[in-house]
């Protein structure tokens, strides 16, 4: 059989490196899935149970190992699905290669069954995007789709036709006018500052006495680098959510999360610091650094686009964020500021104390603060941590502690709930050895992770190490939205909207083949996780938590405040409960009232 241009994608992909692909069938793509019957000991590919999963895979594929990651989707709804898993891998600057099918190209135009206007759709997502329209034009365009993505860190779309897969192939197109050759080959920028730069950015930190570093995803390979120059210039290192995993969280100036999830030492060190240095971030909440003219900065980043958009800075070092500071150390004075430093290191250990102490307080059933608290001693090594969008997202910034070694990521700037099971799946298809937590809440499980769970139960049996860990927070509450329609909004929880159905979780993890564990009560909590962690196959613990326990920023407006009060005086139905858990909160020291916080 000669080779088709369906066979020649695959090849192409193959003749990448690509080994994995991430998919959903249909007739729109045929030709494809036919070509990739035959190439099936090439490639590892991945049935999910709708088109969004695969590009939410092929983004968290992208980001656990820094290939370029590969969906499969067909023409019309198939394409159209694809979308919110592409803005999370567009948002958070993961390099995604998706390959779409289309109407025969006789058909488009007619308003023909299925026929969507996919240059359009994928316009705004991609980096590029192009229809194929002849076998001699595949080339170049599965050539450039994977090199733009590589090289942009962006998402890149190939519509391929359902008549033009099944065409026979043109590896070398004619040498004639209007036909190109393409080669193989990733062609990664490696922009380095000048001496010039790096002196001035030395100029304006040696100035300053009182250091901030924040650091976000660019930092990721960068942690033995940040912890020198922390150590150098006695400063403290904030992390933005996507750079949690970037440095272990049991060094003494490292301050945590940032924003509105982050740590009241993260709010402190912001906003007591005289310079700020911004290390592969672009953390998008200006109301949590420095205030604007108090502090001289200067940035680090891959992108020129990325610099000084969220605080004025001075000199911007476009770069490798580890060959970049190993450039600038050199250049550096060491820092005497023993005082700076022991007020970091000093909130840091009153933060862990106060937020042990309200990880303990009581609740109905369950504290959900506690939850994480006890995770964070039993989490294996090597562990990897995939998040979702949810309440639960504020505890997981906050409360679970990483440890070198470990990696976690969650969607970021999309904040997308349902990204928590695929994010989960890419991980653990990645890295079948390590052992893998999912942490989603209820809503998102409806959303998708229960469908999700078919997936893991196709899979898992072929996982080197099956420790596969999906944590339900199960508080019958959109909380999130919840908390911020109260403290934002100053509206009372529209229950019609918010309540979230029961479902047993765990009974039907058990049918699935999985053990089930449902925990009520705090004092079992750190047995269910030994217990999960010590199974032989996918585990899922539904923990009943209480919705009561306010979720807030570190530091509360007095707007916030007002519209928090202003929502319990319209009559909230959990009323009572927000009540006794905002007292406990203030007890532990974590909302004003707190000495040190007005």
């Amino acid at each position: 059989m000669s080779q088709t241009v369906g066979d020649f994608i695959l090849q192409r992909l193959t003749d990448w490196g690509v080994k994995r692909v991430f998919g959903y069938p249909g007739d729109g793509i045929n030709g494809i899935m036919g070509a990739m019957g035959r190439a099936s000991d090439r490639f590892d590919y991945v049935r999910v149970r709708h088109e969004e999963m695969a590009a939410f895979m092929a983004g968290a594929h992208a980001k656990f190992t820094g290939e370029v990651g590969v969906c499969l989707a067909t023409s019309g709804p198939g394409a159209i699905h694809l979308l919110n898993g592409l803005y999370d891998a567009k948002m958070d600057h993961m390099p995604v290669v998706a390959i779409v099918g289309q109407q025969a190209r006789t058909s488009l135009g007619s308003d023909y069954q299925q026929e969507v206007d996919l240059q359009n759709l994928f316009k705004d997502v991609t980096g590029y995007v192009e229809t194929l329209t002849a076998p001699a034009q595949v080339r170049h365009v599965i050539d450039r789709a994977m090199r733009i993505a590589a090289a942009e860190r962006c998402v890149t779309c190939v519509i391929v036709p359902n008549d033009l897969q099944e065409m026979k192939a043109v590896p070398s197109p004619p040498r004639a006018h209007g036909d190109v050759y393409s080669g193989v080959g990733y062609a990664p920028a490696h922009p380095q500052p000048s001496t010039d730069e790096l002196r001035q950015a030395a100029e304006v930190i040696n100035a300053g006495k009182r250091v901030a570093i924040l650091i976000g995803a660019g930092a990721m390979q960068a942690g033995p680098q940040v912890i020198a120059l922390a150590r150098h210039l006695d400063a403290g290192v904030a992390k933005a959510l996507l750079g949690k995993a970037a440095l272990p969280d049991d060094l003494p100036f490292v301050t945590g999360s940032i924003g509105l999830l982050g740590t009241k030492p993260s709010w402190e060190l912001m906003n007591d610091c005289d310079t700020l240095l911004m290390i592969g971030t672009t953390f998008p909440y200006s109301e949590f650094l420095p205030p604007d003219g108090q502090a001289r900065a200067v940035q680090i980043d891959i992108a020129p686009r990325n610099v000084s958009m969220r605080y004025p800075t001075e000199v911007n070092l476009i770069g490798d964020s580890a060959q970049v500071i190993d450039q600038l150390l050199p250049l550096l004075d060491k820092k005497d500021n023993p005082d700076w430093r022991e007020r970091i290191e000093v909130n840091v250990r009153k933060w862990w104390r106060a937020l042990e102490a309200k990880a303990m307080e009581p609740a109905d059933p369950i504290n959900p603060q506690r939850i994480f608290w006890e995770l964070s001693p039993r989490l294996p090594d090597k562990a990897i941590i995939c998040g979702d969008c949810g309440s639960h997202t504020n505890w997981y910034a906050r409360d679970v502690k990483i440890r070198e070694g470990m990696m976690a990521s969650l969607s970021g700037k999309l904040a997308t709930m349902g990204s928590g099971m695929p994010y989960a799946i890419a991980a653990k298809m990645a890295y079948p050895d390590r052992p893998v937590v999912a942490i989603v809440g209820d809503g998102a499980m409806q959303m998708n992770g229960n469908a999700e769970l078919i997936t893991v139960k196709q899979y898992w049996e072929r996982w080197s190490n099956p420790c596969f860990v999906v944590m339900v927070l199960a508080n019958h509450d959109l909380n999130q939205v919840t908390w911020e329609q109260r403290a934002l909004a100053g509206d009372p929880k529209f229950a019609p909207a918010q309540d979230v159905e029961d479902f047993p979780y765990a009974e039907y993890a058990r049918m699935l083949g999985f053990k089930g564990i449902r925990v009520e009560r705090p004092e079992h909590i750190a047995a269910a996780w030994e217990e999960a962690f010590a199974a032989n196959c996918p585990v899922l613990i539904e923990f009943i938590a209480d919705p009561d326990v306010p979720p807030l920023p570190p530091h509360i407006r007095w707007a916030q405040a007002k519209s928090y009060m202003t929502a319990l005086a319209k009559g909230d139905p959990n009323e009572l409960g927000i009540i006794r858990q905002s007292v406990r909160d203030m007890m532990a020291g974590l909302l004003p009232g707190d000495s040190g916080d007005s």
